[in-house]
């Protein structure tokens, strides 16, 4: 067929996909993407996609992020263009929502042998570039099956097998069949983080070499251990956020007659907000600190400045979005968003979804390790190099990176705001303005002078 008219097929691809026919050129790509590759525009109207092609950046981005997501696929494609794959599962486990209650669950297996653990571990990705991230996302196979989260135990052989992954604190070798083979959909939108190809699962088989994590295990076979205690246990004994956040996904925890699958991003802002407020409560038993301490931390084009002060809990989070990155991807505004919650806590699901929970989680860690309270502030600045969201994991460890770092020490506000000038873009009085912390601790600042 290539011999007769090789540019009748490459012809063919770029009419199928007008946003990329730049990029398609030689027929070895024609022939990867189409048809074996699917675009779906979830716009309203159509996408700049459409007219920028990937050449123009009408986005305002640094560089497309759909076609850095095309590039990773085009390069791993080899890897698994068959309808069976045979891999070692970092151990790695996903749940969707799309239809919920009924949805797809399944094993993510790359066709790589050897220690894949790093695959799905978001705690060692931190440093990695957007490159990187997005090529160890896309060399993970997701294979699926229906199931209902209510009632997992209806699900059969394929159920246990996935469950039995979860329980694994090692790579271990596992063997997929597909129905067909794995196919790639691509969204026209830069709002989707990076996900390998999926096919259904017909048939499925998890070898023996994994090594078992007794902790996780051992809150599985306890069937009236209550799913927050479980989770609390666990993290107390050493084990890696994500990997309780997988556990807790597949319906592992729990008293036994209760227990049910959540999407996996249900999953991770739960258990982030699960063990931040645990730890909250113990923190504000605590002495406060008795100092002004400023954290920093720059990562994927997002710039961190976490602000602890000399008061009792309290805590905000805010975000600001240039135009042209993901959040604000045309406004020529920068768009500011922050939820925030006093020393009893909140009640209401924060707004701003994940991220709030994931900073929490890693400020309560900090304050919980030196056994202090304080009222603390997270600033984020995300620049248009942050060219696609890779999850809220990014949120955390930038903290928890920032967190490890000596801090910056000011006897004053006001110090520490010359320093959050100098660091930060965005002028000074729009923080102000935005932050109810900011607000109360210059108030306070100004009523102490007259006592």
């Amino acid at each position: 067929m290539i011999s007769r008219d090789p540019q009748k097929i490459v012809r063919k691809a770029q009419k199928k996909m007008p946003w990329i026919s730049q990029a398609i050129e030689d027929v070895e790509t024609a022939l990867d993407l189409y048809p074996s590759v699917q675009f779906v525009d979830r716009s309203s109207g159509r996408s700049q996609c459409h007219f920028c092609k990937g050449s123009r950046l009408l986005c305002g981005k640094s560089r497309c992020p759909l076609l850095t997501r095309l590039r990773a696929y085009l390069r791993t494609k080899p890897l698994f263009d068959k309808e069976e794959i045979s891999g070692d599962c970092p151990p790695s486990v996903f749940v969707g929502r799309i239809g919920y209650p009924y949805v797809y669950a399944g094993p993510m297996v790359p066709p790589i042998f050897g220690d894949t653990e790093i695959m799905d571990l978001p705690e060692l990705w931190f440093g990695k570039s957007m490159d990187e991230i997005v090529d160890l996302r896309f060399k993970m196979v997701r294979g699926r099956y229906r199931v209902d989260v209510r009632r997992p135990e209806d699900s059969g052989r394929m159920l246990d097998d996935t469950r039995e992954l979860t329980l694994l604190s090692s790579s271990t070798d596992t063997d997929l069949e597909f129905s067909s083979k794995p196919r790639h959909t691509f969204l026209l939108s830069s709002q989707v983080q990076p996900m390998g190809p999926t096919a259904k699962i017909k048939k499925m088989r998890v070898g023996s070499s994994g090594k078992t994590d007794r902790h996780i295990e051992k809150a599985f076979y306890d069937s009236d251990l209550k799913a927050t205690e479980a989770v609390r246990e666990i993290y107390n004994q050493g084990v890696r956020v994500s990997k309780i956040q997988r556990a807790f996904s597949m319906g592992i925890f729990g008293v036994k007659d209760q227990r049910r699958l959540v999407p996996t991003r249900w999953s991770i802002t739960a258990v982030d907000s699960l063990l931040s407020k645990y730890m909250m409560n113990e923190v504000k038993e605590f002495p406060t600190i008795n100092e002004y301490r400023l954290y920093e931390s720059t990562y994927l084009d997002n710039r961190f400045e976490v602000l602890m002060m000399p008061e009792a809990w309290k805590y905000e989070a805010m975000e600001a979005w240039y135009p042209g990155t993901i959040w604000n991807p045309t406004d020529s505004q920068i768009f500011m968003l922050s939820d925030s919650e006093p020393y009893r806590g909140r009640t209401r699901y924060a707004g701003m979804g994940g991220c709030y929970y994931a900073a929490r989680l890693a400020a309560n860690e900090k304050l919980r390790e030196e056994r202090r309270q304080a009222a603390v502030l997270v600033l984020r600045e995300a620049h248009p190099g942050y060219i696609m969201p890779v999850g809220v994991w990014q949120v955390r460890e930038n903290v928890r990176n920032a967190l490890r770092t000596p801090p910056l020490r000011f006897n004053t506000i006001e110090e520490v705001l010359v320093r959050i000038k100098q660091k930060l873009d965005i002028d000074l009085k729009v923080w102000i303005e935005n932050s109810q912390l900011l607000k109360d601790a210059l108030t306070q600042t100004k009523l102490s002078r007259f006592l």
